[in-house]
């Protein structure tokens, strides 16, 4: 196979990989868990809810294939087990089914670990000049704390 020439150490590219190894995982866990809160959700606000919550879970959708699709383009795998992603993941699995407002708070806690992920990764991404990377990185933390800030909007 011929060697990764795009201006990036291997060194690099591998910590990069690594770290978007954690974001993935990250981005992974909170997709499942919305997708759970939007199929559970239920009371007063269920229209609301249920219709955010998919909003949220198909943008994470997407989200995770350009990650594990940057991934691959420094020459790394892309983690794609549920026992990597817990592994990895800061975002830890939820049992039951919490009431409505606990589905909230706990979408803002994953929200913004995403954020707090993604934005640990970028003194490697501006170390090795990886612009594509820091790009994404960029533009999930934007989401993100969109998402949060929306969710947030719910409980005041």
């Amino acid at each position: 196979m011929k060697t990764i020439n795009i201006g990036i150490e291997e060194k690099d590219r591998r910590r990069i990989a690594e770290g978007l190894s954690k974001l993935l995982a990250d981005s992974y866990t909170l997709y499942l868990q919305t997708h759970n809160f939007h199929w559970n959700v239920k009371g007063p606000m269920f229209r609301t809810l249920h219709l955010m919550f998919e909003e949220q879970y198909t943008e994470l959708a997407q989200a995770v294939d350009l990650i594990a699709e940057r991934i691959r383009a420094l020459g790394f795998p892309a983690p794609g087990t549920y026992a990597e992603f817990i592994e990895l993941s800061s975002i830890k699995e939820v049992r039951g089914v919490p009431d409505a407002q606990k589905m909230i708070e706990i979408l803002i806690d994953g929200q913004e670990a995403i954020v707090r992920t993604a934005r640990s990764v970028f003194p490697t991404v501006d170390e090795a000049g990886d612009e594509p990377s820091a790009d994404l990185l960029t533009q999930r933390m934007q989401t993100h704390e969109k998402a949060a800030w929306m969710l947030r909007s719910l409980l005041a």
